[in-house]
């Protein structure tokens, strides 16, 4: 049976004055699990910075490749937006990552970051932004209640 390795919590950290964070000792194991990096990049739909170990986005290219027109505009600007700003970051022996100014600016992050894990990736808010971003999702669950059903491998 494969393990899954899904980034959890909430956990927020300091960040000092060159931009290091120390990334949730829980997202470390994963990645010294996986053999792995981390892989971070401004998110195109929020005012955060989103993460995933490089093997997700290595199955998002070849997605990507599968459902758009090698040539095409849409498949141009996405790769651009996410591979064009994606960054690999390894910690250091502290487990500190050093997040560049471009991300910190986009995400608003200063002297403290909020990791929100999301499952297969992660998000790095601000932490003002994380609590309005938090009670407005959950105020949109509350009036969706979203029902989840079960897979038929998972109903058997």
């Amino acid at each position: 049976m494969r393990k899954t390795f899904l980034f959890m919590d909430t956990v927020v950290n300091k960040v000092d004055a060159k931009g290091r964070v120390s990334l949730p000792a829980d997202y470390r194991a994963i990645v010294k699990s996986k053999e792995s990096e981390i892989v971070c990049y401004r998110s195109l739909t929020a005012p955060c910075i989103e993460g995933c170990l490089e093997d997700l986005l290595d199955k998002l290219a070849s997605e990507m490749e599968d459902a758009l027109d090698f040539f095409s505009e849409t498949q141009d600007d996405l790769t651009n937006l996410v591979f064009g700003d994606a960054k690999r970051f390894s910690f250091d022996s502290t487990g500190r990552i050093m997040l560049s100014d471009k991300l910190l600016e986009h995400a608003g992050i200063t002297d403290t970051a909020v990791f929100v894990g999301k499952g297969r990736k992660f998000q790095i808010w601000n932490p003002e932004n994380w609590k309005k971003e938090e009670a407005r999702i959950r105020a949109e669950v509350m009036k969706k209640r979203p029902s989840i059903r079960p897979s038929n491998e998972e109903a058997k």
